[in-house]
């Protein structure tokens, strides 16, 4: 039988604490928030559709996306035991200066439309932490601007060839006068990816105002307050514009770039070039012999051809046959800290996540693009130290194990 009496207050004291209550309330949203998906959740309740699906969707089936996440859950960790990982390092060099962790912001488009806050919060949040911040070609944010916010930290600058080759080296002019350290080339835009969401949005830049788009306010109006109340919607880079995105990115892109374009920029730019886009082992080996100082696996976050190969599965093979050569970076289906140890497991120097840093935009300005960064600089420090390890350095192959799901047909 068992004894029972009745509680004591001394006993029930130690049980009964209550904590203050959290009055601000964007703080207590963040707060809850411990994955890249929770941000993404509430990112979704406070965007317009449109602009949410613009960073969420990717083209046509957006099968190549899902492939890529799925990659990253199709892994298998091997930790080592009793080791003592009370301090560990986060950091290293990459394109010859330091990082404080092994992510970087990816360039993306269109920024200030998903939250008005746009590049500057991504560019204050980088300088936080001590990571790169990307600025894309597409960016509504100047190259001054982000200068600005983040004067004393490591700026990248991603450049897409445009039909008007003066305007483009322009551009490219403008980011080394301001000191942008690295030039990433986008080279899989020959044209653009079928994006159907977009299309049945019909997204604009500037968004329209129609009885769809009002409907859509409603529930989220400090979206709409933010954007009619603060500098006009529109490209740092490029002409007023009032089609859609499509049709703008169709107009733009240059379909004729050759990798005699792409030595010729490297020529123009007196900084660390990375080749943005490779898909596949031959292409990788091509850049580098043209002395690309870093190349990114990348199918533009499955943006642009769906069924795309996938990033995170290349990575071994590049890695082994050209790492020596070049700094081999990652992007396309980053979610978490996990997905980041995986990759420099596997070889990668550096990775960049796009997504993941929008949704924490969306969700709370630059104080949630902060909570993406410690999210995910959490999950890679828990990661590390419960595989025994204490440095990137001691990251091998051995520590992953990529299991298969899709494997090709014999031919």
């Amino acid at each position: 039988m068992i004894k029972r009496q009745f509680p004591k207050v001394r006993d029930l004291a130690p049980l009964m604490q209550f904590k203050k209550p959290e009055l601000n309330a964007k703080k207590r949203r963040l707060d809850a928030a411990l994955t890249i998906e929770d941000l993404r959740a509430i990112a979704k309740r406070r965007t317009p559709t449109a602009a949410f699906d613009y960073t969420d969707g990717s083209a046509e089936a957006e099968l190549s996306i899902g492939r890529a996440r799925q990659a990253f859950q199709d892994i298998e960790f091997h930790p080592a035991i009793l080791r003592d990982v009370s301090k560990i390092s986060t950091g290293w060099d990459v394109l010859g200066a330091p990082v404080s962790l092994p992510f970087g912001i990816a360039p993306t488009g269109f920024t200030r439309m998903m939250q008005t806050e746009g590049e500057i919060a991504g560019a204050h949040a980088a300088a936080r932490a001590g990571i790169p911040f990307s600025l894309s070609t597409m960016g509504t944010s100047s190259i001054e601007d982000v200068r600005d916010a983040n004067p004393r930290g490591r700026n990248w600058f991603q450049l897409y060839m445009w039909k008007d080759r003066e305007r483009s080296m322009a551009l490219v002019d403008r980011a080394a006068a301001a000191g942008f350290d690295t030039l990433l080339v986008t080279v899989d835009v020959p044209v653009a990816g079928a994006r159907l969401r977009d299309k049945r949005n019909g997204m604009t830049i500037p968004p329209a105002l129609t009885p769809g788009t009002v409907l859509d306010a409603l529930p989220r109006p400090k979206w709409w307050i933010d954007l009619l109340t603060t500098e006009p919607l529109s490209f740092a880079s490029i002409d007023r514009w009032s089609g859609t995105v499509a049709e703008l990115l169709d107009t733009m892109f240059d379909p004729t770039v050759t990798f005699e374009d792409l030595a010729w920029i490297k020529s123009q730019w007196p900084g660390k070039l990375v080749v943005k886009g490779i898909q596949t082992l031959d292409d990788a080996k091509a850049v580098t012999e043209l002395g690309a100082d870093g190349i990114i696996l990348s199918n533009h976050g499955g943006r642009q051809l769906d069924r795309a190969p996938i990033p995170f599965h290349l990575l071994p093979d590049v890695a082994r046959e050209v790492g020596k050569d070049t700094e081999v970076m990652i992007d396309t289906g980053i979610m978490s800290g996990a997905d980041i140890v995986a990759s420099i497991a596997l070889g990668a120097r550096f990775t960049l996540v796009g997504r993941a840093y929008l949704y924490g935009l969306m969700a709370g300005g630059e104080a949630g693009v902060n909570r993406a960064v410690d999210i995910l600089s959490e999950q890679v420090e828990r990661t590390m130290r419960l595989l025994g390890v204490t440095a990137l350095e001691e990251l091998v192959p051995g520590h992953v194990t990529q299991l298969e799901r899709l494997i090709p047909r014999a031919r």
